[in-house]
């Protein structure tokens, strides 16, 4: 059973009900008994989270409140920075990333941090450095990834909320494998400072993985806000987004998709959930059209992988001149090997072309939002898959499968729309299932209000009890 979310745990301690050191020292706990089980959390500051309790946090809104960061792409002070990747095993972080700061001026209590695949270049959670997680609803299935290990941790109720990244849906796949709430932000939203990646972070985003609605919208109020100098911002939204998760949605037109242009064969029980959603959306009072996809996958993941592949290269080879010698053969896995070798003599040219064509799908993507006020879709193509199937040893299979797993999410990232994942339902095995809805740059208070109706009409439920 999970305890109470973020907010109302916030609330308690405002209130005199508890305070933070029993809300940390209880966390604690509960990573201490699940996490042998699960492998969610790699790095553990148990003792300084307790020493800063000690000293008087911040009086934010997120006063007491334990939490996760995922380990990749953002730091913790004086915890390993691995991306879950051997190359990187001895890299400890000097200071904290902006998000961490943000989060530790709201009063959150870090934890530690969780796992990741290597570099998050898999839709599952199972590095070598660090082993698999596993998925609380059942031990044998993925947690999903990038975000797995933060996934599994906020389902299983170690802490309310973690952070989360999204660099093809790696916030929206764990969060439907594990019955959560994964919102990716406007690109822009949340700055990656001080880790840039390819135009500061043109695929990829931060924001959380929580249990519910409200606690999303609470921490991107803490996280958003362009840093002097960044790149670019996403437009200023109306009011927090704490209090445009409360506002009623009002009348919406939906706009239902349940297949791709030559994509990948949809199972029916995840079109199935979008199609359950729709007709709920119908119910509360919105306008539900069924339409065709204005993006074609394979476009997508090509146009997505020359970026990300650019920006994994640059990262390699950064760590191998600092580290002074070439790579070795037990530095990454056989898929990341692959996909460096493959991306390392990347013409400039083909990098340009990628980020023309970004531009192009965001405005053929963004012709829908004429028509429509959101999107709806299955968050994933199939079911939650076992471990073993995404298996980063067989580069092959990695390019059979993940595709698959990201054929509705990765178009998100590349337009830089935000997008959410809501639980809606089960699976034959009993897993969850996620319905993932979609909203023009800055939309993140449409989709709030509207998750938040969701929440209310079908509430979701959490694993059982270990």
């Amino acid at each position: 059973m999970r305890g109470p979310d973020a907010v109302a745990a916030a609330a308690a301690v405002r209130d005199g009900e508890t305070d933070a050191r029993t809300l940390t020292e209880q966390a604690i706990a509960r990573i201490e008994r699940l996490d042998p089980t699960l492998n969610a959390v790699i790095h553990t500051r148990f003792e300084a989270a307790l020493a800063e309790v000690a000293a008087g946090l911040p009086d934010g809104p997120l006063h007491g409140v334990p939490m996760l960061v995922k380990d990749l792409g953002t730091e913790v002070a004086g915890l390993p920075a691995t991306g879950g990747s051997r190359l990187f095993s001895t890299l400890t972080s000097r200071r904290d990333s902006e998000l961490v700061a943000r989060y530790r001026r709201a009063g959150a209590v870090v934890l530690g941090t969780t796992n990741t695949p290597e570099l998050g270049l898999n839709a599952s959670t199972e590095p070598l450095l660090f082993g698999p997680t596993r998925n609380p609803w059942s031990t044998a299935h993925s947690p999903g990834g990038s975000s797995g290990g933060s996934a599994a941790a906020v389902a299983a109720g170690m802490v309310p909320v973690a952070h989360a990244s999204d660099g093809g849906g790696s916030i929206r796949i764990p969060a439907a494998a594990c019955g959560l709430f994964g919102l990716k932000p406007s690109r822009g939203r949340v700055p990656p400072a001080p880790r840039p990646t390819t135009l500061s972070g043109l695929v990829s985003g931060h924001h959380a993985v929580t249990a519910t609605v409200r606690d999303s919208a609470l921490l991107l109020d803490v996280a958003a806000g362009p840093l002097p100098g960044d790149a670019y911002a996403a437009p200023e939204p109306a009011a927090p987004f704490a209090e445009l998760a409360r506002r009623d949605p009002g009348p919406l037109r939906i706009g239902l998709l349940t297949g791709l242009p030559d994509g990948p064969v949809v199972h029916p029980e995840c079109a199935g959930a979008a199609h359950a959603a729709g007709l709920l959306c119908e119910r509360l009072g919105h306008a539900v059209v069924e339409t065709t996809a204005r993006y074609r996958p394979e476009d997508v993941g090509r146009t997505s992988g020359v970026l990300m592949g650019a920006d994994l290269v640059a990262q390699i080879e950064a760590r191998l001149s600092r580290l002074g010698r070439p790579l070795a053969d037990d530095d990454v896995e056989p898929f990341t090997r692959a996909l460096y070798e493959a991306c390392r003599a990347l013409p400039a040219a083909d990098v340009s072309r990628a980020l023309r064509r970004a531009q192009e799908i965001g405005w053929e993507v963004g012709a829908s939002f004429h028509e429509f006020d959101v999107l709806l879709s299955p968050t994933l193509a199939q079911p939650t898959p076992p471990l073993g199937t995404l298996d980063t040893a067989d580069p092959e299979s990695i390019h059979r499968h993940a595709s698959v797993y990201a054929a509705f999410t990765s178009v998100y990232n590349v337009t830089g729309m935000p997008a959410m994942s809501v639980p809606f339902g089960h699976d034959r095995q009993g897993l969850p299932l996620g319905v993932q809805f979609a909203a023009p740059l800055g939309g993140e208070g449409v989709l709030f209000a509207l998750a938040a109706q969701l929440e209310r009409a079908a509430p979701w439920g959490c694993p059982p009890a270990p």
